[in-house]
């Protein structure tokens, strides 16, 4: 073990937010302050990519969405303070890590499968 993940493991750093990954729909909960006003704003969208590795504290991840038929893309840090929660609304069935074919996609190839859960009894 090197340093930098002994110091990591002493400062504990641990994920408050659940698990997702790619193809997953989830809403971002972002603290945006204003002079000394602050607010919550949400950002709903898939997430098309998350880098990074498992344990490291800089992990990123990019959510995209379309607002009034345009793509707006947005990169948090997994760790930053402003993010008040994540929700993950959806999961998606995808075959890749890295999503960025849905930026040219339109219509139906544009959407992403739920992954369904079967129910044991």
């Amino acid at each position: 073990m090197n340093t930098v993940d002994l110091i990591i493991d002493e400062l504990g750093y641990k994920n408050p937010h659940p698990d997702f990954g790619a193809g997953d729909t989830v809403t971002v909960y972002y603290k945006i302050i204003e002079g000394s006003k602050e607010r919550i704003q949400a950002f709903k969208g898939n997430v098309l990519q998350k880098k990074g590795g498992d344990k490291s504290h800089t992990q990123t991840f990019t959510v995209r969405k379309m607002s009034n038929g345009v793509g707006v893309e947005r990169v948090f840090p997994l760790f930053s303070p402003n993010i008040d929660k994540i929700e993950v609304n959806r999961k998606g069935r995808v075959r890749r890590a890295r999503l960025f074919y849905l930026r040219d996609a339109k219509g139906k190839r544009a959407k992403i499968k739920e992954k369904r859960f079967i129910k044991k009894k």
